[in-house]
């Protein structure tokens, strides 16, 4: 199916380890790929309930961060809307599954509210406050990658590589954790 709007939106706290992967991905995506026009990319981080109006907004919202369900560490989870909402008691375990599910389930009352689809990866550890990732979910972000940029096809939209910048995981998430002038310089000249 094409959607006129989509937003790629990336959420967790970068201060709690693997928490931020979603923050990571989106700007590893921002920098890496050329974006259309009809696409949008959120670095939601803890915005929480503000997030609500681009379940509105947007045809299609595609929303990225670590997830609780069971699995090896890496695993992949993919859901709609209406399997979040109905499966309610293994996606309320963190606080923003909490937000992102309680969120659902108030705009579902609402006529306009896009087709949102939840992008999980299982973490090593949202508990130790650290910048980064762990190396065991850093060696698994290819993957969700992947699954995003599928997504994102399903939706209409195949990005393709830029041409002029390959800025890795690493480098992302070092500019996060150690912002300096330069960095922000350098990176918005990427794009």
């Amino acid at each position: 199916m094409i959607y006129e709007k989509v937003a790629l939106i990336g959420i967790g706290n970068i201060m709690f380890h693997d928490e931020g992967l979603g923050a990571y991905l989106v700007k590893y995506i921002e920098e890496n790929y050329a974006i259309p026009v009809c696409l949008t990319i959120v670095e939601g981080g803890t915005l929480g309930f503000t997030l609500m109006t681009y379940y509105q907004e947007y045809d299609k919202i595609i929303v990225v961060g670590t997830g609780s369900k069971e699995g090896p560490v890496g695993t992949i989870f993919s859901e709609s809307s209406e399997e979040v909402i109905n499966n309610d008691s293994a996606t309320r375990q963190t606080a923003n599954e909490v937000e992102i599910t309680m969120m659902l389930e108030i705009c579902s009352f609402h006529e306009d509210m896009g087709e949102v689809q939840l992008i999980t990866m299982v973490p090593e550890d949202i508990i130790d406050v650290r910048n980064g990732l762990t190396d065991s979910v850093l060696s698994h972000m290819p993957k969700l990658v992947d699954a995003t940029l599928e997504e994102l096809e399903n939706s209409g939209i195949r990005l393709r590589k830029s041409l002029c910048s390959k800025v890795s995981f690493e480098t992302i998430i070092d500019a996060y954790a150690n912002p300096k002038m330069s960095d922000y310089n350098e990176m918005s000249m990427l794009t």
